[in-house]
């Protein structure tokens, strides 16, 4: 049973309709977005408390994503081309971690409804996302005591901890539409 809210001027709303929304409007809270994950993955340049703030970096991505499809792919681009100017150090890390989790979620929000199919989706994105880095651009992003070299047992390591980490973001992600859909 879906709750009804009654709004200010007495209309009854169904949860969070993105259909409710121009198309402008979708495109200023996507760029919005964007620019509230650029801030978030900009954090993880101040050590300590600054890594938490960029871990939230995905829910921006999902909630555009939530929108519309398109308007999360652009708030995924938008958000890299504003790390180029703010933190270019951070456009290694958030196209293929951050960024590519909430795009995959978001992109599994819009196409099914069961919470398998959402996790595989998030956690397979996320862990392509570090083996590309890790095995491809040699990027030490998992840090040096990962090796670049190709290695099965690190790669079943790293496809787990991203649907372990895919399942807490799916979670923290329907909390927040629910949160959202009281006030929206």
């Amino acid at each position: 049973m879906k709750k009804r809210i009654n709004n200010m001027s007495g209309q009854n709303l169904q949860s969070i309709s993105t259909q409710n929304y121009s198309s402008t409007t979708k495109l200023v809270l996507g760029s919005l977005l964007a620019g509230i994950a650029a801030i978030l993955q900009a954090a993880g340049f101040f050590t300590g408390i600054g890594y938490a703030f960029s871990m939230l970096t995905t829910l921006p991505i999902v909630l555009a994503s939530k929108l519309s499809l398109r308007i999360g792919f652009l708030s995924y681009v938008i958000t890299i081309f504003l790390l180029a100017i703010i933190q270019p150090s951070e456009l290694f890390v958030f196209p293929f971690t951050t960024g590519l989790l909430g795009l995959s979620l978001g992109i599994a929000f819009k196409l099914w409804k069961s919470w398998i199919s959402i996790i595989l989706a998030g956690g397979f994105g996320l862990s392509i996302g570090i083996m590309f880095l890790l095995y491809v651009l040699e990027f030490p992003v998992l840090g040096p005591a990962v090796s670049s070299i190709f290695n099965f047992k690190t790669s079943i390591t790293i496809f787990l901890f991203s649907l372990i980490y895919s399942l807490i973001w799916m979670g923290l992600s329907k909390r927040v539409f629910v949160f959202l859909s009281r006030y929206f």
